[in-house]
């Protein structure tokens, strides 16, 4: 599969190429691929999130066919958008979402920081507060959206909204809890390392059968 760096994109550029990508991958003339990607300030809402967790009116929302509610990105956090062919890789979201837990939180313990998951409550986790936030959606089985890992960026843009539809959630970053800046370009590192050595013991690809 590919790993893509887009660097600094605006979200609705980075979900234009996504759709652009799904459709290609299902018709098997693109390979699977990792986005890694930053965004200028933006708050998106899932299909199923709801506007009452936007606590200031001026907030601007953009609604997107992902599972979740609301959330934040902002320079100095990693998003990653995996476009995997889930109809060849399980069928299974939840395991899906399982492995992008599994993958942050690794990569979270390479900088000292333990994450966690909760008990219904998608996403990473630590003492301080949430870490990471995930909402995947997939169209004819193949993965769109993902994650978003707060690496350094402001956390105070999630004060103007319930994040994830929680109320009271607090949210951290790693170069909060660590106490200095923290690198992205190390992190994106460390992401594409685990993400390539979990894959296939998570989700294994299935020869397809004529």
């Amino acid at each position: 599969m590919e790993k893509r760096d887009l660097g600094l994109m605006a979200y609705a550029e980075a979900y234009a190429l996504q759709e652009r990508l799904v459709q290609e991958i299902a018709a098997g003339s693109s390979p699977e691929v990792l986005l890694l990607v930053e965004h200028p300030p933006v708050y998106t809402i899932g299909r199923t999130g709801s506007l009452e967790n936007v606590l200031e009116p001026g907030v601007e929302t953009v609604r997107i066919n992902r599972g979740g509610d609301i959330t934040y990105h902002a320079p100095g956090q990693l998003v990653g958008y995996p476009l995997l062919n889930l109809g060849r890789r399980g069928r299974d979201l939840r395991h899906y979402l399982r492995f992008l837990e599994e993958v942050l939180i690794s990569t979270s313990a390479d900088f000292g920081v333990a994450g966690t998951r909760r008990e219904g409550k998608t996403g990473v986790w630590t003492e301080e507060g949430k870490l990471a936030s995930i909402g995947a959606g997939a169209r004819r089985w193949i993965s769109m959206h993902g994650f978003a890992l707060n690496v350094s960026l402001d956390l105070a843009g999630f004060s103007r909204i319930h994040p994830c539809g929680i109320v009271g959630c607090p949210m951290t970053s790693l170069s909060r809890i660590i106490g200095r800046e923290v690198a992205i370009e190390q992190v994106k590192s460390r992401v594409v390392h685990h993400f390539e050595a979990l894959l296939e013991d998570w989700l294994p690809l299935q020869v397809a059968t004529a």
